[in-house]
């Protein structure tokens, strides 16, 4: 037990940052899941492979991107090569174990919008679009996904198809020819999810400490499914605490102009 009060966010992204191993070679996008990853790896996983879509591998940012433009990637990267080659050899090769995602509507199992809110052709509110996460979502050996719930955000049915979890459920993925895991993993502010082994169908595994079933289904658009042995989410150490405080710190200092200090 840290013994420190933290927030719902900051347990968010300590709990998926501990889903990265030391040997993972990880597709990161930006936002949420670019500060899981980054904690893991100044925490537990100091060698995993970070990999960003503008072509940066081995990427180590002092501070997080704002886009996968920020020149703090190519500056901290072992190397950066072309986007073709990224996506054709690195990402379409099987040489990316973990893709990393955020989303701006998901469903029960794993499909992501990252697209428009309502009709496509006359949409309430058109979102940056896919960018490579269709990619990254089918090549990738598994998914990671990472969101703070709400209503909006975890609906029955999308709004738009940008990216494949695992369909219809079942087997959708290996009818369709898709050989990697699909997503594996949710971790939004409440609770720790994973898919049922046969329907494919995210389950709360695990709730954040203080959150209760009925916290969770408030904030969920389909009747959630907690799994028979429900467990509660370790909280975060005091290291794990410090670390997000700090990048957190250096990052909003370098974005407003201030100075970043020494390399992480």
């Amino acid at each position: 037990m840290s013994g420190t009060d933290f927030t719902s966010t900051e347990m968010m992204t300590i709990a998926a940052s501990r889903a990265l191993k030391n040997t993972d070679v990880c597709f990161v996008g930006i936002g949420a899941p670019s500060a899981a990853c980054n904690i893991a790896r100044l925490t537990h996983a100091p060698d995993v492979t970070l990999i960003y879509e503008s072509g940066t591998i081995g990427t180590a940012p002092n501070v997080l991107p704002l886009s996968i433009g920020d020149g703090e990637l190519c500056d901290t990267a072992v190397t950066t090569v072309s986007v073709p080659e990224m996506f054709r050899y690195w990402l379409q090769g099987g040489r990316v174990t973990v893709g990393f995602l955020g989303a701006a509507q998901i469903d029960r199992f794993g499909n992501i919008n990252t697209t428009v809110i309502g009709d496509y052709d006359q949409p309430k509110t058109r979102l940056p679009g896919g960018g490579g996460a269709p990619e990254i979502a089918s090549s990738c050996g598994e998914i990671f996904i990472t969101l703070k719930q709400s209503r909006r955000a975890m609906v029955d049915k999308i709004d738009f198809f940008t990216s494949f979890g695992h369909g219809e459920g079942g087997d959708h993925r290996e009818r369709l020819g898709i050989t990697t895991k699909g997503p594996t993993l949710m971790v939004t502010d409440l609770a720790v999810w994973k898919p049922d082994p046969v329907t494919r169908e995210f389950t709360v595994v695990s709730l954040h400490p203080g959150v209760t079933r009925e916290m969770v289904q408030a904030e969920c658009g389909w009747t959630v499914r907690f799994a028979d042995a429900l467990e509660e989410t370790p909280e975060p150490t005091g290291i794990e605490l410090t670390t997000l405080r700090d990048l957190n710190a250096r990052t909003k200092a370098a974005h407003s102009g201030g100075k970043t200090g020494e390399a992480a």
